[in-house]
């Protein structure tokens, strides 16, 4: 990691600064399949999954068999892990389930809102060497929560043309039937346009490589809706001389290994708990399989130390982290000057492995600085909210005369009459 001692705040701009990532030919890449996608529709599809994957398929669709398969490799252990994970997540969106709440603005107005599922959804689960199946439970139970009629799953096969099976188990867990082994680009433009075999949606959302995220962005400038912008996965970790150096070391490397692109910092007030803390990413990243991965994601991450934890707390409000823990001392009493952030983590154990397996909060959180402005996935992410009115006789003689003045005075003489020739009827009805 790249170490900086109390750095001024002219310098914090550049310690902001996220891994560039290469982008050659990367728009022209996602609108060639887009296009061939639609004029070629399932054959593009068996065509770059043989580019791409390496894997000649017959059948997009997952099958029964194949359902039933991977319910007998997965391990029981991982079953009732997955379950307890279920739990804890369908409970925590089900807070989130809004009444309706009838509210009388003035005597005979009557406003509300009300929930509606958004029709037709697609989620996208990342295959690979980290199949992220606990992405399948994080989207897939508030959807069913939100009762959309239909949701579809798309992930990359393997070189034998198989979806892992742990995916598979995950989406019968939460009651997604429509599995499609395609990943990349152009599942994303098969969930755009639709095809004889993947149905178009109305929103798609998952994560994904910097493909799949320029794919959903292009998806978006078509008219299909999507979860958030996204980025490489990242976390910041506060830290004072209260903490766990190893606590803090392996939730560095916990986040380190998702990919070369990845980023971590870490923010202390303690000199000395920076170098404990380095000296134990070193001893814990030669015990990981995928050391090669988070030495990438180290070299182009940061170890700072600053004056104290207000400071701390406002770099990490300016930097806009995916994942923020709190490792200090009265870490709830921080709470309220947090700004910016996907999902926080409080105390030394409160680790954000947590978060993105079994704790109940969802684990589809803004990135690149984004959570400045966008919210993690929720229930709402699967919802429209529609709102309504009811307005009586008596309601409109009361605001009437108001929205004709307004009318007026933007020279929108329908709207004004809108509501005078109702004035009218109810004046000459009472005579």
């Amino acid at each position: 990691m790249q170490t900086y001692i109390y750095p001024s705040i002219s310098e914090w701009s550049l310690l902001f600064q996220r891994p560039i990532q290469p982008r050659e030919d990367l728009q022209n890449t996602v609108l060639q399949i887009f296009e061939d996608l639609k004029n070629l529709q399932d054959q593009a599809l068996f065509d770059y999954t043989e580019k791409f994957d390496g894997v000649k398929l017959s059948n997009i669709l997952v099958s029964n068999q194949e359902k039933e398969r991977a319910q007998q490799i997965v391990s029981e252990d991982l079953k009732q892990a997955m379950k307890l994970a279920f739990d804890n997540i369908q409970q925590f969106h089900l807070s989130q389930k809004e009444q309706k709440k009838i509210v009388e603005t003035m005597p005979g107005v009557n406003c509300w809102r009300e929930s509606r599922p958004i029709e037709k959804v697609g989620i996208y689960i990342p295959g690979g060497s980290a199949p992220l199946f606990s992405s399948v439970l994080m989207l897939g139970i508030p959807a069913t929560i939100a009762g959309c009629p239909y949701i579809s799953l798309c992930s990359p096969p393997d070189i034998n043309g198989k979806i892992n099976p742990a995916i598979l188990v995950a989406a019968q867990l939460v009651g997604i039937r429509n599995i499609y082994k395609v990943g990349g680009i152009q599942a994303i433009a098969a969930l755009t346009f639709g095809t004889p075999t993947i149905k178009a949606v109305d929103k798609i959302l998952g994560p994904g490589n910097q493909y799949v995220t320029a794919a959903k962005q292009t998806a978006q400038s078509l008219g299909i809706a999507i979860d958030m912008p996204a980025g490489p996965s990242e976390l910041l970790i506060i830290a004072d001389e209260s903490s766990n150096p190893e606590f803090v070391a392996a939730d560095l490397l916990s986040q380190a290994e998702h990919g070369t692109d990845s980023q971590v910092i870490l923010l202390t007030t303690s000199r000395d708990l920076l170098e404990q803390v380095l000296n134990q990413l070193s001893h814990q990243l030669s015990f990981l399989s995928r050391k090669a991965i988070a030495s990438q994601a180290l070299a182009h991450s940061r170890a700072i130390v600053l004056e104290c934890l207000e400071d701390c707390i406002a770099f990490s409000n300016l930097y806009a982290p995916e994942h923020l823990i709190l490792a200090v001392k009265n870490a709830n009493a921080y709470v309220d000057k947090i700004t910016a952030a996907g999902s926080v983590f409080l105390g030394n154990f409160s680790c954000e492995s947590a978060g993105d397996y079994a704790s109940g909060t969802n684990h589809t959180l803004p990135t690149n600085g984004y959570s400045k402005s966008y919210s993690g996935v929720s229930l709402d992410s699967f919802i429209k909210k529609i709102s309504f009115q009811e307005i009586t006789a008596q309601g409109l003689q009361n605001i009437g005369p108001s929205i004709e003045k307004m009318a007026e005075a933007e020279q929108l003489y329908a709207h004004k009459n809108a509501v005078s020739v109702r004035l009218k009827s109810i004046i000459s009805n009472k005579i």
